[in-house]
This record gives C-alpha cells, structure tokens and sequence, in this order.
C-alpha cells in the first residue's frame, strides 16, 4: 500500500470505494482485463511445464532429465523457501508491523484481507510442502515420493518432517479468523514458531541428510523415481489445475460484467477462491519458469497500490497492466501492482464478503 495513514483521503477512499451504477462499467472492464491476465499467465505456466519451454521441449522434461540430486535439492529448497515466507513475511510482517506500534500499516500488511481468505492461503502454502513431499495432491505419501525414500533410510527423520507439516498447518489454522483482527494473538506466534520449525528441519535435516549420502540414497535409481513422480503428479498437474480454474473465473468474471447482481458476485468471488488454490498449492516451486518469466509477481503481488487501481479504475488505461523486457525494474513493478488475483480480489471483496450490486 502506498499510504495508509488517517489523513491520505485517497488511500480511504480507495479502501472504501463501492461497486455503484456509475462506475459498474468500468468496474467490469477492469474485471474482465484481470481475468484475462490470469488465464493469460497461468495457460503460459501450464505449457512451459508441459510443452514447450524457450523453445525447446517442456520444463518438465528438463527438470527430469538433469542431475536427479539437483532436481531433488531444487525441491527441498522451494519447500524451505515457501515455509520461511509464510512464517516470516505473510504472518511475520503485519505481527511485527503490529507490535511496533504500527497498526493499520499492519492490517494493510495482510495478504488477501479483502476476502479474509488469509489463513487459508497459508495453509495451502504449507500443503504445497506436503503435496511435494508425499510425492501427491491428496495428502497420500506416494511410493516414488521423497518421504518414501527417508522412511526407508531414516524413518525418524521423515516422522519429524511430517509431524512439522501437519503442526504448521493445524498453527495456522488454529490462528482465529479472520487473521487481520487477530494479528497480535498468542496463535499468531505460535503459528510462526511452526513455520520456523518446518523450515529448520527441512533446510538442517532433511538437505543436510541427502547432501551426506546417508545410506547412499544420492543415487539416480532412487532419486529418478522422486523426480518423476513429482514433476508427473505434483507439479503439472497442479499447474493444470491453475489453467483450468482461471479459465472458469475469466467466464464468471464475464458473466459478471455482463449481468451484474449479488448472484454474479457471489459466483466470481467463489471461482475466485477456487482458482487461487492451485496458486497456493504451488508457491513450493516457484523456481523455473514461474521465477524466469516473472509470472510470479504477475498473478499474486502484494501488497496492492490502492491508489493506482483507483485511478485505473477511472481512465481504464488498460496498458498501464503490461510490461515487457525492455522497460526498468519500477515500471514492470508498477504493472504488476495492479493486476493479478489480488487486484481482482479488491474488485470482487469489500470486508471479507462479496461486492453487493448497489
């Protein structure tokens, strides 16, 4: 947020802005050019993994056929990278905010409070661990998963592991809703020393146990199964998901924008939620071509520019959304500011329920 103090009328007026008659729309518009993005970034994600990449074959087929120890580190470490920021930054930030005083810039810290959809982000982030870990989507530990292998060699190892995935969601959860009037609360600390525990046992035990050759397990006939089964049954699969669920938002968005009501609201706010959960599900790999082509900061920025969305919103500027190689690290940060799920979230939300038709 660019501003957040009492006396910026245009970062309240901004907060406080409604969905009326005279701005519905632009108001669609606007909806409709996120929405569109969305697809666009999440279809472009999907076939790098499972088409083409830079024009060569898929990502996933790179993936698979490099070093198997190397792929398997490039896991372990998106696994600690996601539980670092979840306890750090997405919980860590608005607490720390908060107790030094600065309350309402800690309320605005809060990723996805315009949906209250918080807690269930950060839970996601943490099953996207698990979902990499156990070598699945469904919670079930797979055969050719990683945490098959460190049973097999160090079955202590993989009970500490799993305990601290299942202690950092249930923290998470734990946590009372929604998390923005719940910021300083003993289950807010509580679920960061969880998630600090899961990035200390994943970052000092498990990688440390596989770099060490334990029990010879750095070997491409045990570790080639864990690469395939994750790229085949985790990775791609999830970014298929995330084409597919944006593809049906960009149709409830249109049919939003089309026929606006409270019913139409509700759709899009609950394909909204729908789409946004394979994008939590795989914020565990966010190397690759995710990281490379910038769809990362494309679809999920936060925190948001209010102001600048604000006044989208009015000249519908609609290039101000776009970026490309050439332009400087501010302007491509400015875009992005302004589009992705947050962005739409602002459009559809207002106080953790769906925009009514005024």
């Amino acid at each position: 947020i660019t501003a957040c103090s009492d006396d910026d009328t245009t970062t309240i007026d901004a907060k406080n802005l409604d969905y009326t008659a005279e701005n519905a729309s632009s108001w669609g518009n606007y909806m409709r050019v996120v929405a569109q993005l969305l697809v666009n970034d999440a279809t472009a994600l999907y076939d790098d993994w499972a088409v083409k990449y830079n024009e060569g074959g898929s990502y996933a087929d790179f993936f698979k056929n490099q070093d198997a120890l190397t792929s398997v580190e490039q896991l372990i470490d998106g696994c600690v990278d996601i539980a670092n920021e979840v306890g750090t930054a997405k919980i860590g930030d608005p607490y720390n905010l908060y107790k030094a005083g600065n309350t309402e810039e800690a309320l605005y810290a809060v990723e996805s409070w315009y949906s209250w959809h918080s807690r269930d982000d950060y839970t996601n982030n943490i099953y996207s661990i698990r979902n990499a870990y156990y070598g699945s989507l469904d919670g079930n530990i797979n055969a050719n998963s990683l945490s098959t292998v460190i049973a097999g060699a160090n079955s202590s190892l993989d009970t500490k592991i799993k305990n601290a995935i299942q202690k950092a969601a249930k923290a998470i959860q734990d946590i009372p809703q929604p998390f923005r009037n719940h910021i300083p609360s003993n289950e807010t600390v509580a679920a960061m020393d969880a998630c600090a525990e899961l990035e200390s046992i994943l970052k000092n035990d498990l990688k440390s146990y596989i770099a060490n050759n334990a029990n010879n397990i750095n070997t491409d006939a045990v570790l080639n199964p864990v690469v395939m089964q994750y790229v085949d049954a985790v990775v791609v699969p999830t970014y298929k998901s995330l084409k597919e669920k944006n593809d049906a938002l960009y149709n409830a968005v249109i049919a939003l924008a089309d026929n606006p009501s409270n019913s139409a609201f509700d759709k899009a706010c609950e394909a909204w939620i729908t789409a946004r959960e394979p994008w939590e599900k795989s914020e565990a790999f966010l190397f690759g071509p995710v990281d490379e082509m910038g769809l990362d900061p494309n679809m999920d920025s936060w925190p948001l520019d209010q102001n600048a969305i604000v006044q989208i919103l009015n000249s519908q500027s609609w290039s101000d959304l776009e970026w490309n190689e050439n332009d400087d690290e501010a302007a491509v940060e400015s875009a992005q500011n302004v589009r992705g799920f947050h962005t739409l979230e602002f459009l559809l939300y207002k106080n953790g329920e769906p925009r009514k038709v005024q």
